[in-house]
């Protein structure tokens, strides 16, 4: 499926960063350049699916669990109709808690429905796509913001409630704490319209686990 907007222009992205926020441009120059790219593999109701799967679990943990869902039926993601066929039973034998078969059970009811119009998600804006997902059961705006992020592509989402970033703008900024939401949103105000590029920024941070350098900006 070709989505719009699923190519976000790095070097513009960069550019714009590295003028607006001196802290960030030290931060691009230790991380290195940025490979951010969307997945357009397989359908929106398969990403939010498997969104859904990853919820609160460390990559490893979720990516069995995920496989072993797909494993399940036939080594694909099942159709919503399918999904909604199947038992708990079954679904709670691949890994899944019961929570979650119940949020991959309300998210298939309401694409089979309708009443989500799952597969043109993206013809919608970022905000009127959060709504809509978060009226799903166990989907909240984080998890709608990763949509947005990982599977459309989209250039100016910052996930305020993500650990990850939270930690990143703390390391970045070299705070004391933890900043709060509002705190992460007032920080990533000056980063717009490239809010995605510089959180994907703030989570390799993370990943290096290393101090920004207080000077140099590559």
């Amino acid at each position: 499926m070709k989505l719009p907007g699923s190519r976000i222009p790095h070097r513009k992205a960069i550019e714009h960063l590295k003028a607006v926020d001196p802290v960030m441009a030290r931060v691009i120059g230790h991380v290195g350049r940025c490979n951010h790219s969307a997945r357009i593999e397989g359908t929106h109701f398969d990403a939010i699916a498997r969104s859904i799967v990853f919820q609160q679990l460390s990559g490893q943990a979720a990516g069995t669990i995920h496989k072993r869902f797909e494993a399940f039926y036939g080594g694909r993601s099942p159709h919503p109709a399918e999904l909604i066929g199947t038992s708990d039973e079954n679904l709670r034998s691949v890994g899944l808690s019961r929570g979650k078969a119940a949020y991959l059970k309300d998210l298939a009811s309401r694409v089979e429905s309708g009443e989500l119009p799952v597969e043109t998600l993206h013809k919608l804006t970022d905000e009127q796509i959060i709504e809509a997902l978060t009226k799903v059961k166990g989907i909240g705006r984080w998890t709608a913001q990763m949509f947005l992020i990982f599977r459309l592509g989209r250039p100016d989402v910052l996930p305020e409630l993500d650990l990850g970033i939270q930690k990143g703008i703390r390391l970045a900024y070299r705070m004391r704490k933890l900043p709060s939401p509002e705190r992460v949103k007032k920080v990533g105000a000056k980063w717009a319209p490239y809010r995605t590029v510089a959180s994907w920024y703030m989570w390799r941070l993370v990943d290096t686990a290393t101090p920004v350098p207080r000077s140099g900006t590559s």
